[in-house]
């Protein structure tokens, strides 16, 4: 997960958007947690996949279990776990869940201003 955090962090400063960096990079964490946690099957792998448009930087995470949807929750002051997705909401502009033929994707989005006319697309190693 470091390593998701500093490309998508290194991504987006280097697409021109470093005070958006940091936000990216938390929802980068964010999502690939609850894919480690609730998404991964053994011996299969999630992918990271950052986009950037005229409008919008994504961070998507896709993983193997397509049947074990996140759902936000309410958790205690005393929970260690459950506030992912309640920061993901917070972050993030706008996020969803794709089901595909094979697991899911969970995706979310930073509205960016525009001061690039091209769109990019990066996939974590």
């Amino acid at each position: 997960m470091p390593r998701a955090r500093r490309r998508v962090a290194h991504l987006t400063a280097t697409w021109g958007h470093p005070h958006h960096a940091g936000d990216a990079a938390l929802l980068a964490s964010e999502l690939c947690t609850n894919a480690l946690l609730h998404g991964c099957l053994r011996d299969r792998l999630f992918r990271v996949e950052t986009s950037l448009t005229g409008s919008a930087l994504r961070v998507a995470v896709t993983d193997p279990r397509g049947e074990r949807l996140p759902w936000p929750r309410t958790s205690t002051p005393d929970d260690q776990f459950g506030r992912g997705l309640l920061i993901v909401r917070t972050l993030a502009a706008r996020w969803a869940v794709e089901r595909l033929t094979v697991g899911k994707t969970v995706w979310a989005e930073l509205d960016i201003a525009a001061n690039r006319s091209t769109a990019a697309t990066a996939s974590a190693p």
